[in-house]
């Protein structure tokens, strides 16, 4: 089970992603006392299976964290309304704090950072969806992830997340989708998240997910957000050398982060400044 919920108790107000499905909770933001939120969480782990804690921190709340036995794992420049945000994690098993696959991930991340960086315009092919669209977004989704974060394969999930203000582009062949990605917008701190990149491996190594990366930043800047950032599967050499070649710069590594394609992961940072394109 996931859910979003906004708190608001004595001292203390934040946004809290409780995440059953990946075993996680996530505090995205928070403001008031530090303490009254860490008793909140503590609370919320006892009664719940949760593995790992993370909070998106303020400069002026790292600190706390670090005392309570947090460790950064990465950033965000730019994601509070131009401010940084630092992931702090808390591991609560030994299991999820230890990866497997981290010394490769190390090697595709120095191999991706040597590739030279590309000018790409996204192609006219490329479409905006909306909610006609939901089915057959999903059923791309179905195909590419056996696993995922989030339940994208249901044509419902889809729909309320355009209505919420994710943008979703598409390329298609003889009426079937065959690529997609999205852009998930706070309009609050004017930032967004690139994720739900996907191809069919039919149409794979044609250079179709940097292009609709593209019209995802052109359509960003016409909402006046400047901070775009994606967590990225850690042991993907293509996606992540997709956003190095397009002017992303790493932010960090969120070990054993969520379940995506066929286990639990380690998810790659990486973030842009759009305002400088």
């Amino acid at each position: 089970m996931q859910t979003y919920e906004y708190i608001k108790q004595p001292k203390v107000e934040a946004a809290i992603y409780k995440d059953g499905y990946n075993r996680r909770l996530r505090v995205d933001e928070f403001r008031g006392n530090a303490g009254r939120l860490w008793e909140y969480v503590n609370k919320e782990v006892e009664s719940n299976q949760f593995e790992k804690v993370i909070v998106k921190a303020r400069a002026g709340q790292y600190s706390f964290f670090v005392e309570k036995g947090f460790m950064l794992e990465g950033g965000v420049n730019g994601y509070f309304n131009g401010d940084k945000a630092f992931f702090m994690s808390k591991f609560l098993t030994n299991d999820r704090r230890n990866s497997s696959h981290w010394r490769e991930e190390d090697d595709i991340l120095q191999q991706v950072q040597e590739l030279e960086r590309q000018e790409i315009s996204y192609s006219d092919s490329i479409s905006v969806a909306n909610t006609s669209q939901a089915e057959r977004l999903a059923d791309l989704y179905q195909e590419v992830f056996k696993l995922y974060p989030v339940p994208l394969h249901n044509p419902d999930y889809v729909k309320e997340s355009m209505k919420s203000g994710t943008i979703f582009v598409y390329m298609e062949e003889g009426g079937r989708i065959i690529s997609a990605a999205s852009a998930e917008i706070s309009s609050v701190y004017k930032n967004a998240e690139l994720t739900d990149c996907a191809t069919r491996s039919s149409y794979r190594k044609g250079g179709n997910m940097k292009h609709l990366l593209r019209k995802l930043e052109s359509e960003l800047l016409n909402r006046d957000i400047f901070c775009a950032y994606t967590i990225a599967r850690s042991l993907s050499f293509g996606m992540n050398a997709a956003f190095h070649q397009l002017g992303y710069s790493y932010g960090g590594r969120l070990a054993n982060n969520c379940i995506i394609f066929d286990k639990m992961e380690d998810m790659n940072i990486w973030e842009k400044d759009l305002s400088d394109v």
